[in-house]
């Protein structure tokens, strides 16, 4: 295999080794799965770059895309990173103020877009910045022209040469991408990520899986985040064939349709096709619903290498016939790896998913590290659960005296676009890059993440609370989908609290409860009653100053697009504690509640 130093390389390996590979990419319209071959991949690619030197971009020009993962993400960034352009991916569903930002701050000079959508939110702010010179769209707009002009004008362009004096001029330090953080505090920092970031990072991980080009991997997280763009990168070093999910909606559908072999996730989705299977479990009646629940619990339990005795692998080979099997049947009934990154994924989850026989692997890293900085492995020993893992190959790990993790390597960033001072303050004096995070290794060889250093807080009675943790343990019960601790300056803890819904509804429903709606529910003081004994329940393996004493739970549901969650969903506390201030004031006045006579 022809080696790769650069990320435009890999357009050779399909030149070569996957050369008669038909379905490379692949997307659904309305005539079903059409496919990208790797010989569209690596002509439309080249054609798209020679249309791009015609348009007049030429190396350190700023392209913005904003798009649905598709194959044609792929073929703009091969073609910008050819001609020496640096590619902003932007998250479709950022707010307009950070649209602004972003544009004006990177200076971009073009735009891809995905489709009609898309353009009504950018087209009033491009109107305002004189710099950028044009628009293209991926579907059609009207008044924007396609993408495919791009391509006709680079069938006819006489630049060949020229292309290739730029692509033999780039070095692996060279930056062909700026992504912008999602900004869950403060305003978004332009990252910039060299070529060696990406390559280091992906080559060591595609060591990992053990794919073969005959296999499938199915992509819906966004690929203009790290982590997913990473990712995909491996697929294609692996020549595996990409299916790709405009939406979390389509997944379910897709999973079975495709049986694809692999996919990532970020841990709410894992809880989400968790929380699915065992509100269709409650739904069972008589010795089915013992045994299903007998399953979820013996799953619980779940120790690597048989580690619990051969009574225990008896039962879970029991329990692998009688319900796991229908378990993996759901996710297309081939799925053989999980990768879970973003956020932090709860052990009690990882068990269960193992003891089904769905390896999760679980990473850590940030944008500014390519992302990753430790992931757990398929080798012995390569797995521990709460923890994420060994260390990269490459990449060096140490801890600050306050236990904030430290990192060094190729996939380290060089600094943040037009920040020199925000860089500074990441760097220590010996150049190690200050992730933010606090951690411990286990073992001497597993990262353990403990919280987030900016996000721990002091109450007014000076105790500090580290919210991360604790919001991770009140997760584990089944009604609860997200929440957020709060405490700041304030006497105790409190939370506001987003229930399950859909665990809520199949508890109502085998409970004979009435359920109206989400609003209704939040309202009923028998659902308030038994999230308080959830609370309480855990509440008793806490200390005093981390015990929540007062919660509030909010009817609205969570996500990126209404800005409470980041696009890997992590909580955005800044603009929550904004958007829920009345609530969380009213919190704090109530008096406390007394679950037994069910009144707040």
């Amino acid at each position: 295999m022809k080696p790769v130093t650069r990320l435009f390389d890999i357009l050779d390996l399909y030149r070569d080794e996957y050369r008669h590979k038909p379905d490379v990419f692949l997307f659904k319209s309305e005539d079903g799965w059409t496919p990208v071959s790797a010989s569209e991949y690596v002509d439309r690619s080249c054609c798209l770059s020679l249309g791009l030197l015609e348009l007049g971009v030429t190396p350190g020009t700023k392209i913005v895309t904003v798009m649905a993962n598709c194959p044609e993400w792929n073929l703009f960034d091969m073609a910008i990173m050819q001609v020496g352009a640096i590619q902003v991916p932007i998250y479709p569903t950022i707010s307009e103020e950070n649209y602004r930002f972003i544009l004006t701050d990177a200076g971009v000079e073009y735009l891809v877009i995905y489709d009609q959508e898309i353009c009504k939110r950018v087209r009033p702010i491009v109107k305002e910045l004189p710099g950028i010179k044009g628009i293209f769209s991926i579907r059609r707009v009207r008044g924007v022209p396609m993408w495919t002009e791009l391509l006709e004008a680079g069938k006819r362009s006489d630049k060949g040469d020229e292309l290739e004096r730029i692509k033999t001029g780039i070095r692996p330090d060279d930056i062909p991408s700026i992504i912008y953080t999602s900004g869950t505090t403060g305003r978004p920092k332009g990252v910039m990520l060299t070529h060696r970031n990406f390559v280091s990072n992906f080559l060591e991980c595609a060591k990992i899986p053990g794919f073969t080009p005959r296999e499938k991997a199915l992509s819906f997280l966004p690929l203009c985040h790290v982590y997913e763009r990473m990712l995909n990168y491996v697929y294609q070093y692996l020549g595996m064939s990409v299916y790709y999910a405009r939406s979390l909606d389509q997944v379910p559908e897709y999973l079975k349709e495709i049986r694809p072999h692999t996919f990532a996730a970020v841990p709410r989705v894992l809880e989400k096709i968790y929380s699915k299977i065992v509100s269709e479990g409650r739904d069972l009646t008589g010795m089915r619903r013992q045994i299903f629940f007998w399953a979820i619990r013996l799953g619980h339990d779940y120790e690597l290498d048989h580690a619990r005795g051969w009574v225990y692998e008896c039962k879970l080979f029991l329990a692998n016939i009688l319900v796991f099997s229908k378990w993996r049947k759901a996710l297309g009934g081939r799925v053989r790896l999980i990768v879970s990154g973003g956020a932090s994924l709860h052990p009690r989850l990882a068990r269960i998913f193992w003891a089904a026989r769905l390896k999760v692997l679980e990473g850590y890293g940030l944008t500014e590290t390519a992302p990753v900085i430790a992931v757990q492995t398929l080798d012995r020993d390569g797995v521990r659960f709460g923890t994420v893992g060994p260390i990269l190959p490459g990449v060096k790990v140490r801890f600050a005296g306050d236990g904030e993790i430290l990192c060094k390597g190729p996939n380290v960033m060089p600094g943040y676009y037009n920040r020199p001072e925000r860089t500074k303050e990441v760097f220590d004096a010996e150049g190690w890059f200050r992730t933010g995070d606090i951690g411990k290794l286990v073992d001497g060889r597993y990262l353990s993440i403990t919280d987030r250093k900016k996000e721990i807080f002091k109450t007014s009675t000076g105790k500090y609370v580290a919210p991360q943790p604790l919001e991770k343990r009140f997760r584990e019960s089944p009604f609860i989908d997200h929440i957020v601790v709060l405490g700041e300056d304030r006497k105790y803890v409190a939370a506001l609290i987003v229930p399950s819904f859909e665990h809520l509804r199949s508890w109502c429903r085998v409970k004979q409860i009435p359920y109206l709606s989400n609003r209704d529910a939040v309202r009923n003081p028998v659902i308030i009653r038994r999230v308080h004994e959830e609370i309480d329940h855990f509440n008793r393996s806490l200390g005093q100053t981390e015990k929540i004493k007062k919660f509030r739970l909010i009817p609205d549901e969570w996500s990126a697009e209404t800005g409470e969650l980041s696009p890997t969903m992590k909580l955005r506390r800044k603009f929550i504690q904004e958007k829920y201030y009345r609530e969380i004031e009213e919190t704090y006045r109530s008096p406390e509640y007394n679950y037994k006579e069910g009144i707040q």
